[in-house]
């Protein structure tokens, strides 16, 4: 990156030379200090991000499981600069408590949508990046955050719902005739609410990504009692044993992989090199497009597109369970497997190091 230099009065000469430091050149001309580290003068000079990073390479990822006393299941996860810790509280909800319970359990109605067994919240907490204040009401981006966690918690069935079931079997009935053994009924579920709070946020875009892994991490955490129908009390009871509390059967380990493009314009590119440096894409009009994996917050608002996958490789083979395009018109269907082989990779880090 070359330096900005002026002289005392202002005119720029060889003699007295005021250097302004990287960080005041990054605040005064974003995208051409970005552009200067992808598409660099020198040919010599490798194409790497302002914070060391090649176009392909995640922020380092590190989890930190049963953080919090309190919950059946928590996790702490860090991306880069963005912390996020997520807290899931389990509480008994009684069938008799439902205004409209579900007559037909083995059919295809969706039990947890339908009575609203998985409740995930997202918390901005003030200060963890300078444009979430204190006071008002929750945030359009951390509403939207917990849509997205909800649609995806759903869309992938991570949780099966007979893991929040608890069941009762009344005792055995004897009639004129014969004994009559009763039917085992779902007497109450547990319900699951997760809240997902933000310690520190680096990257809005790529924020999902970090979100995810903490939810999954607290999943796997989860610890359920053992729960009991007591008749007499008309009350289900948990046993305070530790090793009589059950795990959750989770069915698929989802990754959230999130990718953002920065196109520089052919006016731009007249002063910033020749030829194309390796990881560039040229386009037709003559600009030039990065894709460049999990932006960070400088590097997230210049992105004008972005592009998240979720995808699971867990059974040998990788498995697109969603994408979520916005903006641009940069990638194509071969870019799209480009990014799913990156995906591939990074579900191999993400599950080393989650519980």
């Amino acid at each position: 990156m070359p330096s900005i230099v002026a002289n005392a009065g202002g005119t720029p000469s060889n003699s007295s030379p005021l250097a302004f430091p990287r960080s005041t050149v990054a605040a005064l001309a974003p995208r051409s200090y970005l552009l200067a580290h992808l598409n660099p003068q020198d040919q010599t000079t490798p194409s790497i991000r302002p914070d060391g990073r090649t176009s392909t390479t995640f922020r380092p990822a590190s989890c930190n499981a049963s953080a919090l006393s309190h919950c059946s299941g928590s996790a702490v996860v860090r991306v880069g600069n963005t912390a996020v810790v997520c807290g899931i509280q389990a509480e008994i909800l009684l069938s008799s408590s439902i205004a409209d319970p579900p007559r037909q359990p083995d059919s295809n109605i969706d039990i947890l949508a339908q009575l609203n067994l998985l409740v995930p919240n997202v918390e901005l907490a003030t200060g963890c990046s300078p444009t979430h204040m204190p006071g008002g009401a929750p945030s359009a981006e951390a509403q939207t955050l917990t849509h997205r966690l909800y649609a995806l918690l759903h869309s992938s069935h991570l949780v099966d719902v007979d893991d929040l079931r608890i069941l009762y079997t009344p005792p055995k009935m004897q009639d004129d005739v014969q004994e009559i053994t009763p039917e085992t009924q779902t007497i109450a579920y547990w319900t699951l609410y997760i809240s997902v709070h933000v310690l520190s946020l680096s990257g809005g875009s790529s924020l999902i990504d970090a979100a995810w892994a903490a939810m999954l991490a607290a999943l796997r955490d989860v610890r359920l009692p053992h729960a009991i129908w007591n008749p007499d009390l008309m009350v289900v009871v948990c046993s305070d044993q530790v090793e009589q509390a059950r795990k959750l059967k989770l069915s698929t380990t989802p990754v959230c992989c999130t990718w953002g493009i920065f196109v520089a314009k052919k006016t731009e590119l007249s002063q910033a090199g020749v030829s194309a440096p390796q990881g560039c894409k040229e386009l037709e009009d003559g600009r030039r497009a990065w894709i460049l994996a999990d932006p960070d917050a400088f590097e997230d608002p210049l992105c004008l597109e972005t592009v998240t996958i979720i995808v699971d490789a867990a059974w040998g083979r990788s498995k697109l369970l969603k994408m979520e395009k916005s903006g641009g018109d940069v990638l194509s269907i071969k870019d799209i497997k480009g990014l799913m082989r990156g995906a591939e990779e990074r579900w191999k880090v993400l599950n080393a190091i989650l519980p």
